[in-house]
């Protein structure tokens, strides 16, 4: 078990799971001729996906055929809500909406999207909703260890294949932010009320964050921030067209082909409010990265996702110049303490650490807020 002072590449690999893929195998065996005619049962095999990336819903690498039966093998992706028991990230998990969200993208854009193969949104046959999703190829900017700390295909590309990345990734942004707002309205169903989108985001992730206080303790930077967030809300911003926005809008969550996007994954943060929201957030997703490269002593890329040059080529794609961004950094800054505050009290739950003695050492964005914060103080 280890404690959070000090950080070492073990403190980024997190248990996700406590399920059994067998089991879970079985069980969807005996779902599948539901939703695909067959004329035989299928074979299916599942196991969980690498840890490198993503902390949140459960993915799982399923394999199916069908002995005496002309269907080609399937090699799917599974998404599903964590089990309660397991410490789930989210209050609520929509799997619905992110089918939803991920086949409307697919059909009305060019953004490659895994086309969404089945939805089980009830929960009767797994324990919790979930769907299918083709497999897709690619490769992925590593989140453990962050890709910032060297060893890996992205950091050790050519300077010039990592602004291709960085180009091609703002134009999944841009295509993402050209689906007309109203087709994903249903993504207000579970926010809470509030007057502009802007402010129902706002109050959902005042909301998230007491969820997350109630298993793991409150946090005095949090209270802090927020306080700034409330005071520093941008009305104008606010007031402005909507679009649809990714949410958790990083080039880790991305399959990449030769530097080129090949599939856009992780929509369970999809919203409807600000483009800035999306940009904001994958120039700080960054910023995070950077952080954690220097507390561990390694490597960093300083060069990469820089604000002039996302903006530039966003403006250039869109014709849109995005307001000032300060104010959702410290938003998404937020986010990434909850997200940070769940998968801590996760950790605690499986055994991997001890509870912190303050809960601001989970956060290894730290000095990053809190220079946020201070500026122009």
């Amino acid at each position: 078990m280890s404690t959070v002072n000090d950080p070492t590449a073990d403190d980024f690999h997190i248990q996700v799971s406590s399920r059994d893929s067998n089991e879970l195998a079985t069980a969807l065996a005996a779902w599948l001729p539901t939703v695909i005619a067959s004329q035989a049962p299928p074979v299916v095999t599942a196991a969980g996906a690498s840890d490198a990336n993503g902390m949140s819903s459960e993915t799982i690498a399923v394999q199916a055929s069908w002995p005496g039966d002309d269907l080609p093998d399937a090699r799917w992706i599974l998404r599903m809500a964590p089990a309660a028991q397991d410490v789930p990230v989210f209050r609520q998990y929509r799997l619905d909406h992110q089918y939803e969200v991920m086949r409307l993208v697919g059909e009305l854009t060019d953004v490659p999207v895994p086309t969404v193969v089945a939805l089980e949104p009830t929960g009767d046959i797994l324990g919790e909703p979930f769907f299918l999703m083709e497999e897709c190829a690619g490769v992925v900017p590593p989140d453990v260890l962050p890709y910032t700390c060297g060893g890996n295909w992205l950091a050790d590309a050519p300077v010039e294949q990592q602004r291709a990345l960085q180009d091609a990734t703002v134009r999944v942004i841009a295509g993402i932010h050209s689906v007309p707002a109203e087709t994903c309205g249903f993504l207000n169903e579970t926010m809470p009320q509030g007057d502009t989108d802007l402010r129902r985001q706002f109050v959902w992730l005042v909301d998230w964050y007491e969820f997350a206080a109630g298993d793991i303790g409150r946090s005095g930077l949090i209270d802090r921030a927020i306080e700034w967030l409330e005071s520093n809300f941008p009305e104008d911003v606010a007031a402005s067209e909507s679009v649809v926005t990714w949410g958790d809008a990083r080039i880790g969550n991305i399959m990449y082909e030769d530097f080129v996007p090949a599939a856009v994954l992780d929509w369970e943060m999809a919203r409807v409010g600000p483009r800035e929201t999306d940009v904001a957030w994958l120039i700080f997703a960054h910023m995070v990265f950077e952080e954690i490269a220097t507390m561990l002593n390694m490597g960093g890329l300083p060069h990469l996702l820089r604000e002039e040059d996302v903006r530039q080529t966003y403006r250039e794609l869109t014709g849109v110049e995005v307001g000032d961004l300060r104010w959702f950094y410290v938003f998404a800054s937020l986010q990434w303490c909850v997200v940070f505050m769940r998968t801590g009290a996760r950790r605690v739950h499986f055994g991997e650490m001890e509870a912190p003695k303050e809960i601001e050492e989970l956060f290894y964005h730290r000095p990053l807020i809190e220079r946020l914060l201070s500026e122009g103080a």
